[in-house]
């Protein structure tokens, strides 16, 4: 991709005007900290000012245990009241109209219209494809039976997309590796993790290609035959650690020799090719196809690969950026990728301080064939929670954030595990900003704040020039935002209950969808709650129906994709789990008819399979609902429920 400066990321990120001379200094560095820098981005101009921008970035991180301020394997430290949750829009405003759907099918339910998302099962109304079960599966809809396997052997596929006769299929290592250490058992802190891209020729159910990167898998997006897969990647250095020979001192200088001698090799991403038997190995990108914010941590770097799912695999016509990324944002025309700075290790001699949080965006055009081209970047307050806390409409970028603080550290952690806060935390808020490109630039045209002050953000739904926003932590404030006036976004109005909605969607007529949980006045959780809501009038939104399972959870609450609403007939399908009295997962099939939901039953496996699966998705194929599992395939009457047909799976 010659010199584009892709996808990825984010980036912005501390250590604003670090100065490293080469000479290795037993004290470590303390350079003053930019959490707010300029987040444009600029390309390398050769290799050698490459390897010397990145040794000369990351040296502030460097210790005697590598990079961080000691031996710890906490990572980055959630943002203290701010974690946001949100989740994103569809089409239309006060009428929440779905668009409608022409074809006799459902498909994965994603954020834009046109834009596909990976998920676990594809369909086009003639067959499934599926990798449930860590196989992909071909399943003929007419015949309901299983037509082909292939076998991943040990990889672990957790995503798929699909174009014709072409599956792109993501595998990632099942868990971050750590390489022994001196002395042994002593973790190095240093994950090694592997993202493989398989593409898979559905006629012949044969591999005919597979790319394997070190890196993390971030997201993939995909508008026609065409794929864009981002990965994370962490530079490879051979950090030395104290042991019985080695005191701090020792390593640290140690370390920092390493760190000016390694070459520009061991920050970029290496790749390993298949096609046929051919194979190939390298380093994945070009110093020419890396950029850079204008204050790089170079503690990471976010790739984008390109496929043309009708061509040959290949190495995806790469291109990188030296920064971080959490969230990838797509419509048919732009890619948007956030970083909330997060993954930042902390300073070595520091203790953890909080500090306050932004997110840098990056716009990438998309609009042409091959890689993006970054056209523009911005900076907003606070943190994400998902892809749905980012929209556009008519050129304007809408942004829901939650402003707070958190410690910095090495790898994300849940939060129920990161370490504790050493400073009271300032109240948490949310916010609504809208941003529009001038020139290179995201700038700033109007903001709402004041959303759940001392709250988080829960899901967030932006639907044509209104916004919704939920916030938590006793009751769940619904908020709704009239947008038209990007310049000046305003809250018209709030509806308080009981629990929250983790996701919303758009119900037509006026009305939202909301899945989540009911919980108490003291703001304990009790079990999955579904909401109707009526949004027509702005000013007062109020629920009009409500549907609670106690005891339970749902999948729809963190993954929209496990999501279903046919709005043809209201036919409404999540997931439910639950432990009491034995674990047990079944879909929930409600129906929206007028202003009330009403409960058509629950469709579980049948009995005597081994204890694999679980529903995790339905699909509406004609008047059949087709609930995929790992352990199966079910049939089932739209209407009625009654089964149809069950398609276990083998081993």
């Amino acid at each position: 991709m010659n010199g584009k400066k892709l996808l990825a990321g984010t980036a912005v990120l501390a250590v604003a005007g670090v100065c490293v001379s080469s000479a290795v200094r037993d004290e470590p560095l303390t350079p003053p900290i930019a959490d707010h820098g300029p987040v444009r981005l600029v390309a390398f101009d050769s290799c050698d000012n490459a390897v010397t921008e990145l040794r000369r970035a990351m040296a502030p991180y460097v210790t005697a245990y590598g990079l961080g301020g000691g031996p710890t394997m906490f990572a980055e430290g959630m943002a203290t009241d701010s974690a946001g949750v949100a989740q994103k829009a569809t089409p239309d405003a006060r009428a929440a109209t779905p668009p409608a759907q022409q074809q006799e099918h459902s498909t994965t339910n994603v954020h834009e219209q046109g834009v596909d998302e990976p998920d676990v099962v594809k369909t086009d109304g003639k067959r499934l494809v599926s990798i449930v079960g860590g196989r992909l599966r071909l399943v003929d809809v007419a015949s309901k039976a299983v037509t082909g396997t292939v076998d991943l052997g040990e990889r672990r596929a957790s995503q798929l997309l699909v174009s014709g006769d072409r599956a792109l299929v993501v595998t990632e290592g099942p868990v971050p590796l750590f390489e022994p250490t001196s002395p042994p058992g002593r973790p190095s802190y240093a994950p090694e993790a592997g993202t493989e891209l398989v593409l898979v020729d559905l006629k012949t159910l044969e591999e005919i290609g597979s790319l394997k990167t070190d890196g993390f898998y971030l997201d993939a997006r995909q508008i026609g035959g065409t794929a864009r897969v981002v990965v994370r990647s962490q530079p490879r250095l051979p950090w030395v650690y104290p042991d019985q020979t080695t005191n701090e001192a020792g390593s640290l200088r140690r370390n920092k020799e390493i760190l000016q001698s390694e070459p520009i090799s061991s920050w970029l991403p290496r790749y390993e090719l298949d096609e046929n038997g051919a194979r190939s190995s390298g380093t994945l990108v070009d110093c020419a196809n890396v950029s850079r914010p204008a204050a790089p941590s170079a503690t990471s770097m976010l790739t984008v690969l390109t496929f043309d799912l009708s061509g040959k695999l290949g190495t995806g016509r790469p291109v990188s950026i030296v920064a971080d990324g959490d969230t990838v944002y797509g419509t048919d025309r732009s890619l948007y990728v956030a970083d909330d700075h997060r993954l930042l290790p902390e300073l070595p001699s520091r203790r953890p301080v909080q500090r306050p949080v932004s997110t840098a965006i990056h716009q990438f055009d998309i609009s042409q064939a091959g890689a993006p081209k970054h056209v523009a970047s911005g900076e907003v307050n606070g943190t994400l929670l998902n892809q749905y806390s980012l929209s556009e409409h008519e050129g304007v970028l809408r942004v829901a954030t939650t402003t707070g603080t958190e410690t910095r550290c090495c790898w994300r952690v849940p939060a129920d595990v990161a370490p504790p806060q050493r400073e009271a935390a300032p109240p948490s808020e949310s916010f609504v900003t809208t941003l529009r490109r001038e020139g290179g630039q995201l700038v700033k045209l109007g903001q709402a704040g004041g959303l759940g002050k001392g709250e988080r953000i829960y899901s967030v739904r932006f639907i044509g020039e209104m916004g919704y926003v939920v916030t938590f932590r006793q009751t769940d404030p619904l908020y709704t935002l009239d947008i038209s006036d990007p310049r000046q976004p305003r809250v018209t109005g709030e509806l308080k209950i009981t629990g929250y909605s983790a996701y919303l969607h758009p119900a037509g007529d006026g009305k939202l969808i909301g899945v989540g949980q009911e919980a108490t006045s003291q703001g304990r959780t009790t079990g999955t709650q579904v909401s109707l809501f009526d949004v027509s009038d702005p000013a007062s939104p109020r629920r009009l129906a409500q549907h609670h399972l106690p005891d339970t959870s749902s999948e729809a609450q963190f993954d929209p994709h496990a999501f279903l609403y046919w709005p043809q007939d209201g036919t409404l399908v999540v997931p439910v789990s639950s432990h009491r009295p034995d674990f047990e997962v079944s879909s929930l099939v409600l129906r929206v008819e007028g202003d009330r939901l009403r409960d058509a039953g629950r469709i579980a496996e049948p009995s005597g399979q081994d204890g694999r699966g679980g529903q995790r998705r339905t699909i509406v194929i004609g008047d059949q609902l087709w609930s995929i599992s790992d352990a199966g395939v079910q049939v089932n009457a739209r209407n009625g429920l009654a089964q149809q047909a069950w398609l276990p799976f083998t081993p």
